[in-house]
């Protein structure tokens, strides 16, 4: 029995070919990621590998590569600059920033998305509207409040202005999934006792699972390299983020390169395994965790 053809040639040479092409789509598809890929681990990489040499090693030959690591510039970062105190204060900060954004930014979202009340429309406009001021234009007013309020210089002080400046952010992307979500599932929520609260946790909470870890991911990185808040409203010592100290390593230690890289690895390690925690939830399907059995 011969095999089917198309127009003038046969059916198996169609296949072949199809199945040519696709393998040479994703052959240059891999190159190309891994190209990319090669820009930023690279980078990365010489960084660490530049925190195992004295500054030295690292003025005179620093694309080498530290067959002998030697771990002087970390426990300088240590005992010399305090680095675990401003780690932890990032930590405490941008730890903090997420889980308001998250909770305010959730319910408001929630609000927006599932109510329709008069003024829903223009709460929408000032929101996209707010996207468009930029952070510089409210450092003056935002400072007077929190010299009013006694915070300048405590992890309120960052916290706060942080929290106020991602939440636009938050409740736009959480809102926009949240609108997504079907209204059975909320009214078969209501029918089984659910009340509003127990919707929010019990449902929209686990289905919008990948929008709210999307959102911590971005809120956590925003809050963590926000070195601008970090030098004008949290200027101590003792409150003083990670990112502040980095800028100050330069000035109050001159030349020595291995210990600004050794500090630079410290402060990209939580933002790793951060990232690394959160992404399983951005790969999880739409409805995992809502509906059981």
């Amino acid at each position: 029995m011969q095999q089917t053809v198309r127009g003038n040639v046969p059916l198996h040479r169609t296949v072949t070919k199809r199945r040519g092409r696709i393998s040479i789509s994703m052959i240059l598809m891999y190159i190309v990621l891994t190209a990319w890929s090669f820009t930023t681990i690279y980078p990365m990489f010489w960084v660490i590998n530049n925190s195992f040499k004295v500054s030295r090693d690292v003025m005179n030959n620093s694309f080498a590569i530290s067959w002998h690591p030697v771990m002087t510039n970390y426990t300088t970062a240590f005992d010399r600059i305090n680095i675990g105190k401003s780690y932890m204060n990032s930590l405490i900060m941008s730890g903090s920033v997420v889980i308001l954004v998250l909770l305010v930014g959730g319910l408001a979202a929630y609000v927006l998305s599932r109510f329709q009340f008069r003024g829903r429309r223009w709460i929408y406009s000032i929101l996209y509207a707010s996207l468009l001021i930029p952070a510089f234009a409210t450092v003056v007013p935002v400072y007077d409040l929190l010299i009013r309020w006694g915070l300048v210089n405590t992890h309120l002080g960052l916290i706060l202005p942080q929290t106020a400046g991602n939440l636009t952010f938050a409740i736009l992307v959480l809102a926009g999934y949240m609108a997504t979500i079907p209204k059975d599932l909320e009214e078969a929520a209501f029918i089984d006792g659910c009340n509003r609260w127990s919707l929010f946790t019990r449902i929209f909470f686990p289905v919008a699972r990948p929008a709210f870890a999307s959102t911590s991911i971005f809120v956590f990185l925003w809050s963590y390299n926000d070195l601008f808040s970090a030098l004008i409203f949290v200027n101590k010592e003792n409150v003083r983020p990670i990112v502040a100290l980095l800028s100050e390593i330069s000035s109050q230690y001159g030349t020595d390169f291995g210990l600004m890289a050794a500090a630079v690895s410290l402060t990209v390690v939580p933002v790793l395994i951060v990232y690394l925690f959160i992404q399983k939830y951005i790969e999880k399907g739409l409805t995992e965790g809502a509906v059981k059995g």
